[in-house]
């Protein structure tokens, strides 16, 4: 019982955790342009947004569903580093101290699900379980 409701809460952490950056990446392509703007205001290059939007919309859904975990949980936390840094410090003002805070637990979340993996309820844990059949003889 303890360890199907780990794996359930993980889950849930994850596809949480991941709706944010999956809401993050739909949103900038429908505000391009304006997405485009804000980050060459910041000194950011347009031409990255494409790859900030693959790594959102593409990474929160492989993290949402447990795929290549560690990896896209790590990469997701060093750019949500990289946003607070460029976006969001400094955060001189009352929602912007809240917005830091919030940024930094994300990202602490992250790098949990990076040290732990994905959890029995996932894509990972699936294909794992089968190249261990595999490996052992077992056919599916």
């Amino acid at each position: 019982m303890q360890n199907a409701l780990n794996a359930l809460l993980m889950a849930i952490g994850r596809i949480l955790m991941a709706a944010i950056f999956v809401h993050a990446g739909l949103s900038k392509i429908d505000g391009y342009a304006q997405t485009a703007a804000f980050m060459q205001s910041h000194g950011v290059p347009a031409m990255l947004l494409p790859l900030v939007i693959l790594l959102e919309l593409g990474g929160g859904l492989a993290l949402a569903c447990g795929l290549f975990t560690r990896f896209m949980a790590a990469a997701l936390a060093l750019f949500s580093l990289a946003a607070i840094a460029i976006f969001v410090l400094p955060a001189n003002t009352g929602t912007g101290v809240i917005i830091l805070y919030a940024e930094l637990a994300m990202t602490g979340g992250l790098l949990y699900v990076a040290a732990q993996g994905a959890g029995t309820l996932s894509i990972d844990h699936w294909r794992q379980r089968k190249r261990r059949r595999r490996s052992s003889g077992f056919a599916d």
